[in-house]
């Protein structure tokens, strides 16, 4: 949770504080930030949750924790539940998850004696070829105890995309009609007569992975992306790139105009983004807000609903996007909720009938009187299924995944100050600071058994593609499983598209893919020398191996050369664009083979290079400060690091108020 979601972490740390009593207990194959607030750790392996879950049905049912009336009056399908979960004892459970079972039973017995549990999961749990299980699995334990709809309790989603939640509202899936409604005849009907068309949608469409199978065998010849970047997100990305150059038509509409996705289509359309655009979200609460613009549009920068009813005026349908405002829109969106609802969806909005868009208050849904949502659901253990009873869903868990001799399981995730495919936080410059480079997490043994050494490059491979990272040597990695972070683009590094290596292999019911895991070979990348540079503007890279990031003032890199230029002034002259006739300022160790080179203009540093045929050792966020100095002592900057009586606040750990690990 800390990578992906700060604030939550925040506040189980701050709510720890305040309550000695509460106990957070981290599900995760890797030791990340939020194991140091937990009292246990369970370092399961990859796809390892169903196994753990099942696991505690049967240990709720043995120690008679189970809520025989709750299930009884409430629910179904129980006793299929409960007997595929008998033959998971806790020896069973920590073979396969690799868990000593002294630490499973330690959990079940949390979970057993503590009534307000909430289980919290994201994108590990559902990004998965059995992600559905594993939240049934979940489910069912919340179900079993009667742990569900009441304070301080209940499985609780938290989702990777902002408004993820309100996409679904309005049927921004493809197995989905709008307003929560399902592909079934009544569904179907009902849409049909709302928007008074008989070409409404009967069957789901294509999910996300399929849809780039059809676009590359020919099936599909026209795509429109919206707000995402496929090339870098999807697994295979090498494949997705390769539909999209295929496909006769291709239309991206993004707020950036250097995206990996973007550059593949032959129309490109100027959205508006988040803080320039008029709508609502619904975050995870299920709490709808209306969002206000506090930036002006940029050029001829558009919000999305605005372009789709353009389009499709242009298309002949302009009677069916007659709309001029968001809020005309929202209004048929409630209108399209409550249409023949009677309380027997869960989605409904028919309190704001009529509501004062401008002054709307944020609320919860469903929303059946005027203005009073629902603060909590499932409360009166009532359900939206047609006996009004919660499933339970048999759960069988999948064999632990074995890496043939020589493979590593590869865990792919997130970084604290990164966002997805960095689009956005690649901008900022304090967000790079804390992490500049792409990295692989690599276990120390792991790592003397195949001579990677610290900070050095490597090369990770399986059939679909490859990358080459910096090599992180930490115990926070278990022994056979490595991490990479999945943001780093060919916008920002040569080659760190960590999705190219994930399997297109998909949930079979979600359609949801396997983006969290892989399996890779790993090879140390025979270097001859490493470099960093800051620079007042891009330089063109011709190095073998690089990594930029944003900087106060400019721009920082690191870059590798598998062979040695034979003209190294030259070759530094032309990445940074240094005429004949201007001087550098250079330096040259024969002993250890490294140089550093200085180009100064009118006091202020224009860049610095400094190349080394091992890791390079300079005092990095000192170097980077020195793009915002208003004057610079070449020949000192070529040390690359402060004087004795010139303080060093070292690598960038709070990127926030900018403190470095020294400080």
């Amino acid at each position: 949770l800390a990578w992906c979601h700060p604030v939550i972490y925040q506040r189980l740390a701050a709510a720890k504080a305040e309550r000695p009593d509460m106990r957070v207990v981290l599900v995760d194959p890797r030791r990340t930030m939020t194991a140091d607030i937990a009292d246990l750790h369970l370092p399961v392996r990859a796809d390892g949750d169903a196994a753990l879950f099942v696991g505690l049905l049967n240990a709720l049912s043995r120690r008679g924790i189970v809520d025989r009336d709750y299930v009884g009056e409430h629910t179904s399908g129980f006793e299929a539940a409960e007997l595929l979960a008998e033959d998971w004892d806790v020896a069973r459970v920590a073979d396969a998850t690799g868990v000593p079972a002294a630490d499973i039973d330690a959990f079940y017995e949390l979970f057993a004696g503590t009534e307000r549990v909430v289980t919290v999961y994201s994108q590990g749990v559902n990004q998965s070829a059995s992600g559905t299980d594993k939240v049934n699995a979940i489910i069912n334990c919340h179900l079993a105890t009667g742990r569900i709809g009441r304070p301080g309790m209940g499985p609780f989603s938290v989702t990777g995309q902002p408004n993820a939640m309100g996409g679904r509202e309005v049927g921004g899936l493809a197995n989905m009609l709008a307003a929560h409604m399902d592909f079934d005849a009544a569904g179907i009907e009902r849409v049909s007569r709302f928007w008074g068309s008989e070409t409404v949608a009967t069957k789901p469409g294509l999910k996300a992975v399929d849809m780039f199978r059809a676009i590359a065998d020919g099936r599909i010849k026209a795509v429109w992306i919206l707000a995402t970047n496929p090339v870098d997100s999807l697994p295979e990305a090498d494949a997705a790139r390769a539909a999209l150059r295929a496909c006769p038509f291709v239309v991206v509409s993004d707020m950036s105009a250097r995206t990996d996705t973007i550059a593949e289509a032959h129309v490109r359309l100027p959205a508006a983004g988040w803080g320039e655009k008029d709508g609502t979200v619904t975050n995870s609460e299920r709490r709808i807000s209306r969002q206000r613009p506090f930036l002006p549009a940029p050029g001829e920068a558009r919000p999305d609903w605005w372009i789709v009813s353009q389009v499709a005026r242009r298309m002949g349908f302009a009677h069916a996007f007659s709309y001029f405002t968001p809020a005309q829109i929202f209004a048929e969106h409630v209108a399209l909720s409550a249409f023949e609802n009677e309380g027997q969806r869960d989605f409904d909005l028919s309190g704001l009938t009529g509501t004062d868009y401008e002054a709307m208050a944020p609320v919860q849904w469903p929303v059946r009187k005027p203005g009073k949502g629902a603060e909590r659901m499932f409360g009166d253990a009532r359900y939206f299924t047609p006996d009004g009873k919660a499933r339970f869903v048999p759960i069988q868990p999948p064999p632990p995944i074995s890496p043939a001799p020589g493979q590593f399981v590869l865990n792919t995730g997130r970084v604290r100050d990164h966002w997805h495919t960095m689009t956005r936080t690649g901008k900022a410059a304090r967000l790079s600071a804390h992490i500049a480079e792409p990295f692989v997490e690599i276990h120390p043994a792991d790592a003397e058994a195949l001579s990677i050494r610290r900070t050095s490059l490597v090369r990770l491979e399986n059939r679909h593609g490859y990358a080459v990272l910096r090599a992180l040597v930490s115990d926070r990695a278990q022994r056979g499983h490595v991490f990479a972070p999945m943001h780093w683009t060919d916008q920002f590094a040569s080659s760190a598209r960590v999705d190219a290596l994930v399997s297109a292999k998909t949930d079979p019911v979600s359609g949801q893919p396997a983006l969290k895991m892989a399996r890779v070979t790993l090879a140390p990348v025979h270097t001859r020398i490493y470099g960093f540079f800051v620079a007042r503007t891009r330089p063109r890279l011709i190095s073998d191996y690089w990594a930029i990031a944003e900087a106060p003032g400019g721009l920082r890199g690191e870059l590798a050369w598998f062979e040695e230029p034979s003209d190294w002034d030259s070759a530094v002259r032309m990445s940074f664009g240094v005429p004949e006739s201007a001087s550098l300022t250079t330096l040259f160790d024969k002993t250890s083979g490294r140089r550093a080179y200085v180009s100064v203009e009118n006091g202020r540093l224009g860049f610095a290079l400094f190349l080394s045929p091992d890791p390079v050792l300079v005092s990095r966020q000192w170097v980077v400060s020195q793009l915002e100095a208003d004057a610079v002592d070449a020949a000192a900057l070529l040390a690359g690091r402060p004087g004795a009586d010139v303080p060093d606040q070292g690598a960038i750990v709070c990127s926030c108020m900018g403190v470095g690990v020294n400080t």
